[in-house]
């Protein structure tokens, strides 16, 4: 069964960081890219980056280059999202989801499976 869960989100300050995990099971990280999105209250969901299968190329569209970080390890099955300088626009809640494939895929159509999603709030 596959499974993404999400966790590390919380209530932060302006200026603050946090690190987002997303962990799966059901499948290995070899095979799949995992993206994240978030989904700001009364917004559209838009995809932040996403992390290749093969190579662990990495992609940020551009509102994320620069605080927003990708990685992931593969022998703990998770992929995180770190990111610094956190803004009241940040507040949102982050899903992460994968999708079979070699590519980078930032188009959340693409994407085959979805977390539940974790709660990021910024606020003083």
């Amino acid at each position: 069964q596959v499974q993404l869960v999400e966790s590390g989100g919380g209530l932060v300050q302006p200026g603050g960081s946090l690190r987002l995990s997303c962990v799966v099971s059901g499948f290995t990280l070899d095979h799949y890219a995992i993206g994240w999105f978030r989904q700001a209250p009364g917004k559209e969901r838009e995809g932040l980056s996403c992390i290749s299968s093969n190579d662990g190329s990495t992609y940020y569209v551009d509102s994320a280059r620069g605080r927003f970080t990708i990685s992931r390890d593969n022998a703990k099955n998770t992929v995180y999202l770190q990111i610094h300088s956190l803004k009241y626009e940040d507040t949102a809640v982050y899903s992460c989801a994968a999708v079979s494939g070699s590519g980078v895929y930032i188009e959340e159509g693409e994407y085959e499976y979805w977390g539940q999603g974790t709660q990021v709030t910024v606020s003083s």
